[in-house]
């Protein structure tokens, strides 16, 4: 299975909208809404790859979402 990041925004602004900005990155399945923790997010959320889990540009993490990802052997 494929993998990405999904942004959650901070108090629930949607994205692209004036100050938006992110509150946590998710780990999803490539294309979906649903992150590894259960939160359904924005399909129009900004994504990044896989290999930035771990790095400063997915800063805040979901930490279920992370949590999970490697129990899954993946990460």
């Amino acid at each position: 299975m494929e993998y990405e990041l999904r942004a959650e925004y901070a108090e629930g602004a949607p994205p692209g909208s004036v100050g938006s900005r992110i509150g946590l990155w998710h780990m999803t399945g490539a294309g979906e809404r649903v992150s590894l923790c259960g939160r359904r997010l924005d399909p129009a959320a900004w994504t990044q790859p896989p290999t930035a889990w771990g790095t400063p540009a997915s800063d805040p993490f979901c930490p279920e979402c992370g949590v999970k990802y490697l129990r899954m052997g993946v990460g």
